[in-house]
């Protein structure tokens, strides 16, 4: 029988401590802005993915090609994105074109992907242990799977913008009501004490930031209805042809936003036939482009948005890449919207 002293246990300890702490910081690369001080995010959203489907193989394609034209320096998958079993070689099929070209990736769920054989966390958890994957499951307290902050670091490895990643959940279960479910208010707090952490931080003033998930506030409903296709210098840009199907209640996270000064957009799926953004209260409220195929409703052609943001500054450009490689709607925050 083998016996380890109490200084050799310590030494083991040691190494496999010291290990750890070198396979996270390999998994968990910073995110930069590029030497000309931009970042470029792709979303893929509600892609509702069948294996073994031809028109799911249409949206594995289609990501591919923006991926290769966009070269973007992350990718966000925003809900809905495997709606099938089994959802590990769902997973694996929908990852495979953004781990095998080596971008960092975070996701945040929708209503429908925890439907099937995995669970929210389940998910989370097999997602979060692959490769150039950046997502979190969150601290276990909050409500939801999947709320974290990533940093995007500048050159002189100061923080530049901020990115926001929340689980906006499911279905109500509380009560008579039926329909889709809302951030809790812990989340809400979680929000808000993160924003005044990396404002204070900044001296004072609100890093640009984002906030991406799946089921759109009820904010969105606010936006002054104007068109249902893209019009030159109208509010709203690109198309608005379903009816918004946010939360049935509204516990205060766009307040939260608007106070904290730190969001300039948030960026959601959900509704499939709606690729629009608009403006209200100095933030802009957008959707992606669905980027599934026919395994599901549209009407609109499948592809994704595309946001690019400038090192430190409160702006940033956002379009629409579809299917057939053309560029729609494409609009700059605030220059767009301000003032019209």
């Amino acid at each position: 029988m083998v016996k380890i002293n109490i200084e050799s246990m310590k030494k083991i300890v040691s190494i496999l401590l010291m290990l750890i702490c070198i396979t996270n910081t390999y998994a968990q690369e910073k995110l930069h802005f590029n030497e000309n001080g931009k970042f470029k995010i792709v979303q893929f959203t509600d892609i509702h993915y069948k294996c073994g489907s031809e028109e799911s193989a249409k949206s594995i394609r289609m990501m591919k090609e923006v991926l290769e034209n966009e070269k973007p320096d992350l990718v966000a998958f925003t809900g809905d994105i495997v709606t099938d079993t089994p959802a590990k070689n769902g997973w694996d099929e929908v990852l495979a074109p953004v781990i095998s070209k080596k971008i960092p990736y975070a996701i945040v769920l929708g209503n429908h992907d925890d439907e099937h054989d995995w669970t929210r966390r389940q998910i989370m958890d097999y997602v979060i242990s692959k490769p150039y994957c950046y997502a979190q499951t969150g601290p276990a307290y909050l409500t939801g799977e999947g709320n974290y902050v990533l940093e995007i670091k500048n050159t002189q490895e100061k923080t530049g913008a901020i990115l926001y990643f929340m689980d906006s959940n499911a279905y109500n279960k509380v009560g008579e009501q039926k329909g889709y479910n809302w951030f809790g208010f812990d989340q809400v707090e979680w929000y808000r004490n993160n924003s005044a952490f990396f404002t204070r931080e900044n001296n004072g003033k609100p890093y640009p930031a984002l906030a991406f998930f799946h089921i759109p506030l009820q904010e969105y409903t606010l936006l002054p209805d104007t068109t249902k296709n893209y019009v030159k210098n109208a509010p709203v840009f690109g198309n608005r042809t379903e009816k918004e199907c946010p939360g049935i209640i509204n516990t205060g996270m766009f307040a939260a936003m608007v106070e904290g000064g730190d969001v300039m957009g948030t960026f959601t799926g959900h509704d499939h036939d709606n690729d629009y953004i608009g403006y209200l209260n100095g933030i802009c409220l957008a959707y992606g482009r669905f980027s599934g195929s026919k395994t599901t409703y549209t009407s609109l052609g499948y592809g994704a948005r595309v946001i690019e943001l400038t090192d430190n500054e409160r702006v940033f450009n956002t379009w629409i890449h579809s299917s057939d490689n053309n560029i729609l709607y494409n609009v700059k925050y605030p220059d767009s919207f301000v003032g019209k």
